[in-house]
């Protein structure tokens, strides 16, 4: 599905992405953790196309350059050259970091807003799903968007990147800033996600804690380069990763 050799990243002259290589195979729920700064950001713009965008503002206002070098190809296709725009109609998905969500219009039009990409039989579709994982979607969908919870907004992310009609959801912290009871519920979410709909998943995150028991793979950023990888159960067991995010 998705391969990336070498990856390597500049700020300037600042190295955000170090010769980073890394599969997320079809079908399968990939993990990327690390600390903040460690990168992981940096990965998914590369990896959905905005760090192109953010080189080009760069260029055009005449601050920082930002260099991107290495692999990566999706379905064996080489995409180190298309926009963000070309590589979400291949299906590649970004749900970012801080939901980013429209405040001020309604659940139900953030929802739809997302499914610019599918025709009105898959928006459909995709819209009732959305409201079979997270019901209280429904009974809010007329509600303006910024009086929602931080939870329910970070559903409301999630539901508009499905309604996009993904074949890689990119998730970016998707846990930021919510209580361990709405971490559960958005885990076992992207879980049911995965093995409903067979959507490739890839989550960056912080808290290694709740997401590693649902992945398949998953790798370990400090300061830009992969530190650590393996199975979920590898990783559960490795005494390095118990040290660092399980407090062992």
């Amino acid at each position: 599905m998705l391969e990336i050799k070498n990856l390597m990243v500049f700020y300037e002259n600042a190295l955000a992405i170090n010769n980073v290589s890394l599969k997320a195979e079809k079908s399968k729920v990939t993990g990327a953790f690390g600390s903040n700064s460690a990168g992981k950001s940096t990965l998914m713009y590369s990896i959905s196309g905005i760090i192109l965008d953010i080189k080009k503002k760069e260029e055009m206002r005449g601050g920082e350059r930002v260099s991107v070098f290495g692999e990566m190809q999706f379905n064996g296709e080489d995409i180190r050259d298309l926009k963000a725009s070309q590589r979400a109609r291949k299906g590649i998905i970004l749900c970012p970091e801080r939901r980013r969500i429209f405040a001020e219009s309604t659940t139900v039009t953030n929802l739809r807003m997302g499914g610019f990409l599918a025709n009105r039989a898959q928006a459909k579709q995709t819209l009732e799903y959305v409201f079979k994982i997270f019901p209280n979607l429904k009974t809010l969908k007329g509600r303006e968007a910024g009086f929602l919870s931080g939870g329910e907004q970070q559903m409301l992310a999630i539901g508009r990147a499905l309604m996009a009609q993904p074949k890689l959801l990119l998730l970016d912290e998707p846990l930021m800033g919510l209580s361990p009871l709405m971490e559960e519920i958005l885990v076992d979410a992207i879980r049911n996600i995965n093995r409903e709909t067979g959507i490739t998943v890839f989550v960056a995150e912080q808290y290694a804690r709740p997401v590693l028991p649902i992945v398949d793979y998953a790798y370990v950023l400090e300061n830009g380069s992969v530190v650590l990888e393996g199975t979920s159960g590898e990783l559960m067991e490795n005494p390095d990763m118990k040290s660092a995010y399980f407090g062992m």
